[in-house]
């Protein structure tokens, strides 16, 4: 059973469905990426997730109802943009407030400022936060009440190279500890890094879904060449019951073979190979089939 489960989402404005139908699932112990370009949907199919917007569907956690939870806040943590509070409130105080609502004790508030690494910020005002801190700080109040799920709209934006190297870790951890976290990203290198499942979303319905197994396993492996004889190579290549598609004027994927074999074969033949890599199929390939399908259906 997964830990989070949405069917049938559906928001109209102004007469126009921005989320049609839109069904999804998150397994405990995983991460899944909602993608898809500006206006696809992907915020709005959050706030039906949360109940923060009117609309159709369901949303269940944990096997209930979100709204059959006595305390929702202590089920899912949610991080739709930084953190909400007055400006002028201290952050410590800011979570101790959080803290109160949810029941937990105030000591769990400087824990998870230490776990976030806002230990030196407990004290600076909410409107003080750079973008960055003021992304750990909406994910230190997601996690005052020791969810089980995460739902984050675009956490990366505004983090530098180590704050998103630091999330990267924090969410996989989280998963990896029994958690189920949902997020949406324009990053695609960094879902690359992190995602297990991936849902696509197209003009507000769901244009695909996956694990990132799947997606390996149906486009297989390739092998990125690099050679100042492409020509001399492709020959070969197909010689050997195999298929070269250039990618510029020295660089190439060869499909039908592995690395090895044409590692022999060039060697045999004397042609120079400059690179030679074995790849899988990216999280990115896959949006951009998806998406290029889509636009070519408009």
């Amino acid at each position: 059973m997964p830990l989070l489960a949405a069917t049938g989402l559906a928001k109209s404005y102004r007469g126009k469905k921005v989320v049609d139908g839109v069904s999804l699932s998150v397994p405990e112990g995983s991460v899944t990426a909602l993608l898809g370009a500006n206006g696809a949907g992907k915020t709005t199919t959050l706030r039906l997730l949360l109940g923060l917007a009117a609309g159709e569907g369901e949303t269940f956690c944990l096997g209930r109802p979100l709204q059959g939870w006595h305390c929702p806040g202590r089920v899912v943590g949610a991080v739709l943009g930084g953190v909400g509070g007055h400006p002028r409130h201290r952050l410590r105080d800011h979570l101790t407030m959080v803290a109160y609502g949810l029941g937990v004790p105030s000591g769990t508030v400087d824990a998870v400022l230490a776990r976030i690494g806002l230990e030196q910020a407990a004290e600076l005002r909410l409107g003080q936060l750079s973008l960055g801190m003021a992304q750990r700080a909406g994910l230190a109040q997601a996690l005052l009440g020791a969810p089980r799920v995460l739902i984050l709209d675009e956490p990366f934006n505004g983090l530098d190279p180590h704050s998103i190297a630091w999330l990267r870790n924090t969410l996989r951890h989280f998963a990896d500890e029994g958690g189920a976290v949902l997020l949406s990203s324009h990053l695609l290198a960094e879902i690359d890094q992190l995602a297990d499942r991936v849902v696509v979303m197209a003009r507000g319905r769901v244009a695909a879904q996956s694990t990132v197994e799947e997606i390996t396993r149906q486009a297989g492996r390739h092998v990125v060449v690099e050679s100042p004889e492409l020509g001399r190579l492709a020959a070969a290549v197909e010689e050997h019951g195999g298929r070269l598609q250039p990618l510029d004027g020295v660089r190439a994927r060869v499909t039908g073979l592995d690395r090895r074999r044409i590692g022999h074969m060039s060697a045999e033949r004397g042609i120079p190979l400059y690179w030679l890599g074995e790849k899988c199929a990216s999280i990115e390939e896959f949006y951009l089939s998806v998406a290029e399908q889509e636009f070519s259906t408009q």
